[in-house]
């Protein structure tokens, strides 16, 4: 099992900057992809951004469009996404989540760890 908890959300102005952490603990080491959703009420939740356990190949949702960047610090097994020019659509609880899928990119389908979500509001 592994065990994920998101931090750094908040409200900010639109234009503006967060960075969101997620911590996670359990057995990282099973972990091949870990990956930033996030959910608007009464909607599914959407993939926003994806990296491999190694650090080298990010996924990035179309709709993310340049804005957003996913990066780690295994050290302290840690995933990061850095937000820029936010606008109010990316309004939502944002979910760290992980898979022990492959080695391969399969697509936002298989991830099945979950933390507790951290809100992002841009006003």
């Amino acid at each position: 099992h592994v065990q994920l908890v998101e931090s750094g959300g908040g409200s900010v102005q639109a234009g503006g900057s967060l960075r969101l952490s997620c911590g996670a603990s359990g057995n990282t080491a099973s972990v091949t992809y870990m990956a930033w959703f996030r959910q608007v009420p009464g909607k599914g939740r959407e993939g926003v951004a994806a990296l491999d356990s190694g650090g080298s190949n990010p996924i990035y949702a179309d709709f993310v469009k340049g804005r957003f960047t996913i990066s780690q610090d295994n050290a302290k097994n840690t995933l990061y996404l850095r937000m820029d020019s936010l606008q109010p659509d990316d309004t939502a609880v944002y979910y760290c989540s992980a898979t022990g899928y492959g080695d391969r990119w399969e697509g936002w389908n298989h991830f099945g760890y979950w933390g507790q979500g951290t809100q992002v509001t841009v006003s």
